[in-house]
């Protein structure tokens, strides 16, 4: 083959040939692209002001920053949920994002729309935050940073759903989705409206209308990523979202956790979520946050048996103000090796 190459040069190949022989070395490229080992950072819930968090932040920052990762992921409370939803909070999520060298994916969260209905929020009504979000912390259709990666994003910008984004890299399928705690904008009844509250019954209407177009919406992201992740043969996709759906409320013989009311506004999407898991043959990395404390665990199941394929990875959040390192080697087992980064302060 070698005195080949020699005797007769690539470019004096036939036309057939020589496109054959580039679609090979492209399709090597590709192969060892996918088996590349990388890193990527996870973090959220930060800054509270309540907690004091901002003189906090430029370390968690330069920690990012001079790590190894190829990107971060955020997930979602970019404001703590007893302060008001003014535009400037928004601008200032945007220029902290603007300090990380690599790139950064902004999932919302509930302290940035679902709960600026609170008296102590400034009585906002939460969709028009919500569109505020859309239109604002989404300026281009790449992700934030001062270098970025371009992303999917689900519907137009600045529209419904214009949030949920998706992209691969090096054989692993990401994607983000707009599922915020305070049960994911589904408003119980009457009480549940009025609680604290600036919220009239119409905008509760409205407010349910919402999650349930979003929760149909969500479904059909993650579906579409799932199939994705298998056209590609993946060998794991990443999931993330703000909300803790309701795997650590108590848990007693006869109460079955996941159907208590306040977190029924998850269990149409994780039960699908759990359908699609039996389905894939790589691995599940579900990540979210909400309830600030790091936690690490495998807490779905499918009827009568765990399954092993999907992991939780719950991450740190204030007045813990860290961030979780994971590498993933699409050629192992488990995929994704989680490590805690603890920034001294």
């Amino acid at each position: 083959m070698m005195d080949f190459f020699k005797e007769k040069p690539i470019m004096t190949l036939t036309p057939l040939l020589r496109k054959s022989l580039v679609c090979a070395a492209l399709a090597l490229t590709f192969g060892a692209a996918q088996a590349q080992n990388f890193s990527f950072g996870l973090w959220g819930d930060m800054p509270y002001a309540k907690a004091g968090d901002q003189a906090k932040i430029p370390a968690v920052l330069k920690s990012i920053n001079q790590s190894d990762i190829a990107f971060s992921i955020y997930d979602g409370d970019i404001k703590d949920g007893s302060s008001k939803c003014t535009d400037d909070i928004y601008t200032a999520a945007l220029s902290m994002f603007g300090e990380m060298k690599k790139p950064v994916i902004y999932v919302p969260g509930d302290n940035e729309w679902t709960d600026c209905h609170r008296l102590n929020n400034g009585g906002y009504d939460g969709l028009e935050r919500l569109s505020h979000v859309r239109k604002v912390m989404f300026p281009t259709a790449n992700s934030l940073g001062k270098t970025t990666l371009p992303l999917e994003h689900q519907g137009q910008r600045g529209e419904a759903f214009y949030e949920n984004t998706r992209f691969r890299h090096n054989g692993i399928v990401f994607v983000g989705l707009n599922m915020p705690g305070s049960n994911n904008n589904k408003i119980l009844n009457e009480k549940d409206c009025a609680k604290k509250s600036a919220r009239t019954p119409a905008q509760c209407e409205a407010s349910n209308a919402e999650y349930l177009e979003r929760d149909a919406a969500n479904v059909t992201w993650m579906a579409e990523s799932f199939a994705t992740a298998k056209a590609s043969k993946a060998a794991g996709i990443v999931l993330v979202i703000q909300a803790d759906p309701g795997f650590d409320l108590p848990e007693t013989e006869d109460l079955d956790e996941s159907q208590n009311p306040a977190v029924s506004g998850y269990r149409n999407f994780m039960d699908k979520l759990a359908s699609e898991t039996e389905q894939f043959k790589g691995q599940v990395l579900f990540v979210h946050g909400d309830t600030h404390y790091f936690k690490l665990d495998k807490p779905l199941y499918a009827p009568n048996r765990m399954l092993g394929n999907f992991t939780r990875l719950e991450t740190f959040g204030s007045p813990q103000i860290h961030w979780v390192r994971v590498t993933v080697d699409a050629k192992s087992e488990n995929v994704f090796t989680v490590h805690p980064v603890i920034v001294k302060q």
